[in-house]
């Protein structure tokens, strides 16, 4: 049983979970994911699609929509994932980002996971999305 981890964005993170343990950690650019999905027997992404408020504390015009436009950006990120997933024919499903869970520094992702390689950002948080679901069943 493969099961991957998405975080989407400019700087994709990748996890790979095989048999329920931590296999994998990779951050790819977006135009990769197909190569990445190909062979998994589920993907759990985080799926911005989910969110249904914007960022309404920030306080500039200018800051608020690259905000909106970074989001749209991952929106679209997270069409493409499902629309990679329906071809390959394989199950997958989004996780909204507030039901996702704190980030995590690396010290504490080892402590959660068992991984003792190098991790990032990217690659910690498409870890966790996917880290209840990573014994799931087809």
């Amino acid at each position: 049983m493969i099961i991957i981890g998405i975080d989407p964005g400019a700087n994709t993170g990748i996890a790979t979970y095989i048999g329920g343990k931590l296999h994998s950690l990779q951050t790819i650019a977006p135009h990769q994911m197909r190569e990445a999905i190909t062979g998994a027997s589920r993907v759990i992404f985080e799926d911005s699609r989910l969110t249904s408020f914007m960022f309404t504390t920030v306080k500039s015009r200018p800051v608020a929509l690259s905000m909106a436009r970074k989001v749209g950006q991952v929106d679209g990120y997270c069409n493409l994932i499902t629309a990679i997933c329906a071809d390959l024919g394989i199950p997958a499903h989004g996780v909204s980002p507030k039901n996702k869970g704190a980030k995590l520094n690396a010290e504490q992702f080892a402590k959660a996971t068992g991984w003792d390689g190098k991790s990032n950002e990217h690659a910690r948080d498409a870890a966790m999305v996917a880290f209840p679901y990573r014994r799931a069943a087809k």
